[in-house]
């Protein structure tokens, strides 16, 4: 399925001014790429492919990491000098975000967020990242060092060709309303992160 990019624009943000590129699926599925600094193939970009979570990203939910890790993702990439943040519209693991509000009433009584989805008939995970290469590759970068702690995107990208030379943890937001989740991913999805304990919490 073609990728195509359609415009960009600048976007100021209390990290820094990034651009936003804005690209669309033959589906009419859009995406977006925040890039910040010059982005040159010289050396192995620092990227996060990020999937969109209303609840984590816009609301403050503390059910998930994902607003704390795309907070981190943007203010390390900051920091870095150059960097790029593809942040992918598909909401809840692939399932929507109606399914998630179901799925996180399974949770509410006593499901883990493996359980929930497979209740609802889905697998743990629906995400496809056939996407990210052609956004990539629209600003010619074939190396990058990849924020996260999800084996399965460092697969998915080198199965596209994109050269994943180094995977940057990015362990943050632990709270006492995420800890099993964080831990179920952990221990059933194979997250790089060491399953913690309420006691960590502090």
């Amino acid at each position: 399925m073609s990728v195509s990019f359609v415009d960009s624009c600048r976007l100021p943000t209390r990290m820094g001014e990034f651009k936003m590129h804005g690209f669309t699926e033959e589906s009419g599925q859009e995406h977006i790429m925040l890039t910040y600094g010059e982005i040159t193939t010289e050396q192995p970009l620092l990227i996060r492919l990020h999937s969109e979570c209303l609840t984590g990203d816009s609301l403050f939910s503390m059910r998930c990491d994902c607003g704390y890790q795309l907070e981190t993702a943007l203010a390390s990439i900051v920091e870095a000098g150059q960097g790029a943040l593809l942040y992918l519209r598909q909401e809840g693991r692939g399932i929507g975000l109606i399914n998630k509000i179901k799925a996180y009433h399974l949770q509410d009584q006593g499901a883990d967020t493996v359980e929930a989805n497979e209740k609802l008939g889905f697998a743990a995970d629906l995400r496809s990242y056939h996407m990210c290469k052609p956004m990539l590759e629209h600003f010619g970068v074939n190396k990058v060092r990849l924020m996260t702690n999800n084996p399965k995107k460092v697969t998915a990208l080198q199965d596209v060709g994109i050269e994943v030379v180094e995977q940057v943890a990015i362990q943050v937001g632990r709270n006492q309303h995420n800890h099993d989740y964080l831990n179920t991913k952990a221990e059933k999805m194979g997250h790089m992160m060491a399953p913690g304990i309420l006691s960590d919490l502090g």
